[in-house]
Formats: structure tokens, sequence, C-alpha cells
């Protein structure tokens, strides 16, 4: 197949699972219209419509499905064994793409990139940082990082943090106007701080303890998708903040927020990086993952 095919066919796959000729564009690093004409001339070649496009969508039509699903995995083997060359190289090189939490990135993979990038210069890293329960094989990511509950079991899991624990918090003014809850139901009473998922719903607030499980659906004047800005409003006083413990510790440390419903937030399992099992790891993949190994 002349090479100039094949790279059509890469630039038609780009558009069919991004579903949009300009995420397409972003990820290839070319211009929309060039994109654009590069498809059409495909679609000429082969004789077939592989896209319907209107004014808001793109989408694959049978043609184009057909391309999807029995050329797409022959191309991203290929991409993969070129990948899998670099471990003859001097030193490791390739793109690694990881999707992941703010607080994650923050807190555990800059750290780990901080250490692993100076020595490794012809490692990249591209970090997607959403809090959306990404598919990391329809979004063709090396890896994601999750809550340990919440990886699947049929991925590889490696754990690269502690165990992580939840926290109720709000401002000691806050706390001098409301009686302080004793249980989780008594957060019905109070004003709560909502965090917004990017899934639409809101961050669910739960609890457990002596092995009963409580979630409670709370209500209060504040919602944000960000969980700085929750913490923020916390400590001027405008409510409780449902927050992971490392996230508020500084401010519990110097009387900023005060923890309540303590006894009700046991520890859970912490951030792991999650790959699918079926992968063969590249020797940069492998040099990043033994660098994010939590060995506490």
């Amino acid at each position: 197949m002349p090479r100039d095919t094949i790279n059509d066919l890469q630039s038609f796959l780009a558009v069919a699972r991004e579903q949009s000729f300009t995420k397409a564009a972003t990820k290839l690093g070319v211009s929309q219209s060039a994109l654009s004409h590069t498809v059409r001339g495909l679609e000429a070649q082969l004789g077939v419509r592989l896209l319907t496009r209107t004014t808001r969508s793109v989408a694959p039509t049978a043609a184009g499905e057909r391309v999807l699903t029995t050329m797409g995995p022959l191309l991203d083997e290929i991409e993969a064994g070129m990948a899998a060359l670099s471990e003859f190289r001097e030193k490791p090189a390739g793109t690694i793409r990881i999707t992941t939490g703010e607080h994650a990135a923050h807190t555990v993979l800059w750290p780990a990139l901080e250490r692993l990038l100076p020595d490794y210069p012809d490692i990249k890293v591209e970090l997607d940082i959403n809090n959306a329960m990404t598919d990391i094989v329809v979004g063709r990511y090396d890896a994601g990082v999750r809550l340990g509950e919440q990886v699947a079991k049929d991925m590889v899991a490696v754990r690269i943090g502690p165990d992580a624990r939840m926290a109720v918090v709000g401002a000691p003014s806050y706390l001098e106007r409301r009686p302080r809850p004793r249980t989780p139901e008594d957060l019905t009473a109070h004003d709560c701080i909502n965090l917004r998922m990017q899934s639409g719903g809101l961050l669910t607030w739960e609890f457990e303890k002596c092995g009963r499980d409580v979630k409670v659906k709370v209500d209060g004047r504040l919602v944000f998708n960000n969980t700085l800005m929750a913490l923020e409003a916390a400590v001027a006083g405008y409510g409780l903040a449902y927050l992971l413990e490392d996230r508020v510790q500084a401010c519990l440390a110097d009387g900023r927020l005060v923890q309540v419903l303590a006894d009700w937030c046991p520890p859970f399992s912490g951030y792991h990086l999650y790959y699918p099992s079926r992968r063969q790891p590249t020797p940069a993949f492998a040099l990043l993952v033994d660098a994010l190994r939590y060995r506490g």
C-alpha cells in the first residue's frame, strides 16, 4: 500500500474517532482545511463516501465504519510496533498520553515527571487533565489515572499513591452559626458546597461507619466544577465542603477549616495508573510506570 494512502487512512481514522475535523486537525498538527482535503481525496480514490458531514457533526458512513473497524486496529498495531522499536535506541523515546484528574496531576504525576524527564530528553508526555471517566481505549490514551475502586477489572492497575480519604470541612465562622453535624443525615440542614462532575451530575457525598453505608443528597447556594473554588468558598464561610483530606490538610492545620464527621470518612484505595492488559509496554512507558509506582 502506498505510503500516501496509509497517511490518508490515518487522517480519516483521526476524524472518525474524534467525530470532528477541528479536534482531529489539532491532534494531527495540521490545518482543518488540509485535513478535509486529505479525506476528500481518500474518498475519491476509494470511490466511496466515508464520512457524513453536517454543520454540527461528523460521523462515519457504513463504508467508513468498515474502514474504522478493519483498518483501524491494523494501523494501530503498526504504530505500536514502531513505538516498540525505541527499545533499540540508546535511550528510550516516544510520546505517552495519559488522562487524569487535576488533583492526581498535581500531587502524583507531575512530581514523578519532574524526576524522570531530565534524564530522558526523548520521552514526551501529554497529560489530558479532566475529571471525566474517560475510555482510554476509545480515546487512544496510553494510560489513565483513577482511584483504585474506579478501575475496571480488565485493566492492569499500578498503585501510584497512598490510601485516600474524604473530609467534610467548614470554616469556624460557619460552624459558629450552625450546629455541627453528628451524622451524615444532619447535612440536609446545612449549606453544602456541591461539585459538578463532567458527566453532568453532582458529586455524591458518601459515608461509612460500622458497616453502614450512607449516601446523602446535599443542597446549598454554591456549585462548582473545580475543587479549588469549593475549598476557597469553604474557607470564606459559605458552607461545608466534601473534599479529599490532603487537599484541605493545610487549612485544617492552621485553623482556617474544621473537620466534621471524621468518624464517617474511612480511608479508601488511592490513585492507580491503569492501562489495557493486552498492551505491550514500550521502554519509555515502563520507565514512567516504575517512576510512578507507590512504594510507601
